[in-house]
């Protein structure tokens, strides 16, 4: 069963790069909690990867528009890293069934806490930057 449903009508930001790499995370914490072990422990070092990659994009874009919430947003991203690594060295100890719990259970709330409040907020004021800085027709 899929642990994120209903992507297109709850998380969509308006901000098209990071809709984008929000439904790919999605579709892969959907494939893992669908996958057998091994191929759970195939697709971990995905998810590892893709949310690096994912927080990297969204801390240039924060850095660049000047984002007053930053600090607060960088903290959020360096505590989800330390666990992603912390649950990827249980899956290298053979603790398969914590990393899959970390996976199936925090994951989905985390994602959509964090995609509602500070997602939110980045894409709010990425679109009213926007604004502002779109030249004025005469």
């Amino acid at each position: 069963m899929p642990l994120i449903l209903d992507f297109e009508s709850r998380f969509l930001l308006g901000i098209p790069a990071m809709d984008h790499v929000h439904r790919e995370l999605v579709e892969l914490l959907n494939r893992m909690a669908e996958a057998g072990n091994a191929t759970f422990a195939y697709l971990y070092p995905d998810l590892v990867n893709h949310t690096r990659a994912h927080f990297a994009n969204e801390e240039v874009l924060m850095r660049q528009s000047g984002f007053p919430a930053m600090q607060e947003h960088l903290d959020e991203h360096a505590r989800l890293r330390g666990e992603l690594d912390a649950f990827g060295q249980a899956l290298d100890g053979r603790r398969i069934d914590a990393t899959r719990a970390f996976v199936a259970q925090q994951l989905p709330a985390w994602f959509a806490r964090h995609t509602t409040t500070m997602d939110s907020a980045l894409a709010a004021y990425l679109k009213g930057t926007a604004r502002i800085r779109k030249p004025s027709s005469p």
